[in-house]
């Protein structure tokens, strides 16, 4: 199984994909995608849907992960910046028949490090020896992408479901994100179907 884990941007999107083999996880390929803070936010989005395209193209991820959404009050703006970012994701997600699943920052944290309130230099430390590779030289953004990827590898092998998204697994990410999302993105997140 392929598992391409995002962490979306407006200006910086990281991305990695790592293969989940039964006895360890490789690292397949790691990156940015970062458009320019300069063009308008329609050529940003534009780019960053060009630029995730390919690597979903050339990558050929089974599914994808993402950082569920959860923002504090005082920071709505940012949430709207970075749904944007995301919508993109979900997008591109559907339209390559990818399943998407979300987990909330403490289940990544705690699935990678054992604790969920781990620092992010913790979090990064620990996708170095999960995958035996050097992550310094790395942005934070591709540190998080793979920590959302391992996790869900990590996640899938303790719950018995390595090569699927279960229904009970969906629903899980679908609850734990319904305080962030309106009734209307509800609506479609629970009529959609996983294969």
């Amino acid at each position: 199984m392929r598992i391409l884990g995002i962490d979306p941007g407006l200006n910086t999107t990281g991305y990695g994909v790592i293969a989940s083999e039964p006895d360890r996880l490789r690292l397949v390929a790691a990156g940015t995608v970062c458009p320019s803070a300069a063009h308008p936010l329609s050529t940003r989005l534009g780019r960053l849907y060009d630029g995730v395209n390919h690597v979903i193209g050339t990558q050929h991820p089974t599914l994808v992960v993402l950082e569920a959404l959860y923002t504090h009050h005082h920071y709505l703006t940012t949430a709207a910046l970075m749904a944007h970012a995301r919508g993109v994701i979900c997008l591109l997600s559907a339209q390559h028949h990818l399943p998407l699943v979300e987990y909330l920052p403490t289940r990544i944290k705690k699935a990678l490090t054992g604790y969920g309130s781990a620092s992010k230099d913790q979090v990064s430390r620990a996708v170095g020896r999960w995958l035996g590779v050097e992550t310094q030289a790395w942005a934070s953004d591709v540190t998080d992408a793979l920590a959302l990827a391992i996790a869900h590898a990590q996640i899938s092998r303790t719950d018995g479901i390595l090569g699927g998204v279960t229904r009970r697994r969906r629903r899980i990410a679908v609850s734990d994100t319904r305080r962030t999302i309106s009734p209307l993105l509800r609506l479609v997140s629970d009529t959609e179907t996983v294969k």
